[in-house]
């Protein structure tokens, strides 16, 4: 069954809109889609409920009477590391929506060395996005929008000359990643970006913090941003003491970027925290 239907993503091109959303397959976008739905297409269903569930709501009501095989794995984030990490630590073999995830300790390299055993053909963007210098790691198409795979919209412009043109039209906001990708408003740390900004005076990110935590209705103006904001102020919060100026710079950059679904912050969490254990367990050991 191939689903194309009215679902939320979250829109990283979306701030100068106050619009944080990108509805799949939208309605009333019809004449500016980027690409047409299959033939074979399931376009609509009675569990959906429209322009309001993100796919990860509405799947699960679909297959509620049976085992779902989920294909994450835990080399894609740590997040997903330590959601698997908690389910088997408790020794669970299924999640509560009967979710099994066969292929959760496979890297990068299985990945691929699966498709070349099995002769399995792969769409030509990958291949493009190889040659434009992307790692493994790097190469996600996904819908364009979001934070993490807009990278891919910059570098397939080379290869699909008309793709820009066509995403614009469906999402203006989108030129913003020709312009700005290697800056802080991706939250970028290339070559690039410190190439650009070498010779500026250097930044006192944890007053940039204070800034913007003082100032929250100005510089977070939609519920979620509001939300996403406080999860983020009560954090520094928390860590002011032990935050380094690097981890100050992460924890505005994720702010300035946006993270719709906390997975910066999460890795942020982890990064503060995880040191911070490291340390007190080498100063134990020395202490002895």
């Amino acid at each position: 069954e191939w689903y194309c239907v009215e679902v939320k993503h979250f829109n990283c091109f979306n701030e100068l809109s106050n619009d944080e959303t990108f509805i799949c397959w939208d309605s009333a976008k019809q004449d500016v889609w980027v690409r047409q739905p299959p033939s074979f297409a399931i376009r609509n269903h009675k569990l959906l409920r429209p322009r309001i569930d993100a796919y990860q709501d509405f799947l699960p009501r679909t297959t509620v009477s049976g085992i779902t095989m989920v294909g994450i794995r835990t080399a894609e984030s740590v997040q997903r590391l330590q959601n698997i990490a908690s389910m088997t630590k408790a020794g669970n073999k299924m999640t509560a929506k009967k979710q099994v995830f066969p292929i959760y300790d496979w890297t990068d390299n299985d990945v691929w060395l699966f498709l070349l055993r099995n002769h399995v053909d792969i769409p030509e963007i990958y291949l493009f996005l190889w040659q434009s210098g992307s790692s493994k790691r790097q190469m996600r198409v996904s819908q364009f929008f979001s934070v993490d795979t807009a990278r891919s919209l910059v570098k397939m412009n080379e290869y699909y000359p008309d793709l820009m043109e066509r995403i614009i039209r469906r999402e203006p906001n989108a030129y913003l990643a020709a312009l700005y990708w290697d800056s802080e408003m991706f939250g970028r740390s290339s070559r690039k970006r410190k190439e650009a900004e070498e010779g500026q005076e250097q930044r006192d990110y944890r007053q940039e913090l204070i800034h913007l935590f003082n100032h929250m209705d100005v510089f977070f103006d939609t519920p979620h941003k509001r939300h996403v904001a406080e999860r983020y102020r009560n954090f520094f919060m928390a860590v002011s003491a032990i935050a380094t100026s690097a981890d100050c710079k992460h924890i505005y950059e994720g702010l300035i970027s946006g993270d719709p679904k906390m997975r910066a912050f999460r890795a942020l969490y982890q990064r503060v925290y995880g040191r911070y254990i490291n340390d007190a367990k080498k100063g134990e050991h020395h202490g002895q």
